[in-house]
């Protein structure tokens, strides 16, 4: 019996250690001390030049999380291991939300690096060899992204009956120049240079690897659903976080910084 009546006490022990255990590390919902995630390169630079210094005058202690594709910052935010993130337009986003099950939301566009296309042998689009191999994301917002880039170059021609934004490589019907398509992972882009003829790089990942946006064979006419947004999830979307966070990107500090920092940024519509 006695030997009973200790294991009984050190399980309502142990129970009560860990249950004190959790309390202690959750966070309260009103915290300060915050998490931020973007891809690495010119969107954490966004978040540590142009917004986080503001979100420390609010009081906040802001810790940036550096990710190396597109697809970890938004299970880090469904989780609840970071508050917000940066590194993804709106159409992904809503592609990710349907087909992860999420409930993430857009806050607000920021400026963003179009993307570029790069070839080391061409000077011009009309080089462009019979048969050159396309390097081109591998996820489906940034492909059919790409394709609507090369075809308002006039190197392809999309299906007319399908949605833009859906594109994929089955759908391009007239390809004069018999372009060959490998989508790899959209980090890897940049790299891809040195092998394919011709790559479309999202800026961020051709500004994170030094490359420059003037040195591009052609820029993509960036449209506002393909900038960049400020993501948190859906039941934080009217918190004083994603308030204080609307309040500094619409700051003309905010803007003075993209001015100087961010030359090349296109900004949205509502900036202009």
């Amino acid at each position: 019996m006695k030997k009973f009546l200790l294991a009984a006490l050190l399980f309502v022990l142990a129970t009560a250690l860990v249950a004190c255990g959790n309390k202690d590390e959750s966070k309260p919902k009103d915290s300060k001390d915050i998490k931020i995630g973007a891809t690495a390169g010119p969107y954490s630079d966004m978040l540590n030049k142009a917004i986080i210094p503001q979100l420390e005058k609010k009081g906040y202690k802001v810790k940036t999380v550096e990710f190396s594709d597109y697809v970890q910052p938004n299970k880090a935010l469904d989780s609840g291991d970071i508050d917000a993130n940066l590194f993804q337009h709106s159409i992904y986003l809503q592609n990710f939300n349907e087909q992860n099950k999420m409930n993430l939301a857009g806050l607000i566009n920021v400026p963003t690096a179009p993307m570029g296309f790069f070839a080391k042998d061409f000077k011009s689009i009309d080089d462009i060899k019979d048969g050159a191999k396309v390097a081109i994301a591998n996820d489906p917002s940034n492909a059919a992204r790409t394709l609507l880039a090369l075809q308002e170059q006039g190197l392809i021609k999309i299906d007319p009956n399908i949605e833009e934004l859906k594109a994929s490589e089955k759908d391009v019907v007239e390809n004069p120049k018999n372009l060959v398509f490998q989508p790899i992972e959209a980090a890897g882009l940049p790299r891809a240079i040195e092998s394919a003829d011709l790559v479309g790089v999202p800026g961020n990942f051709a500004l994170a690897a030094g490359l420059k946006l003037q040195d591009a064979l052609f820029l993509e006419n960036m449209p506002d659903k393909f900038r960049n947004v400020i993501a948190v999830k859906e039941e934080n979307k009217d918190s004083q976080l994603a308030k204080d966070i609307l309040e500094i990107v619409k700051s003309e500090e905010f803007e003075k910084t993209i001015d100087e920092e961010f030359k090349g940024f296109g900004k949205p519509d509502w900036m202009k």
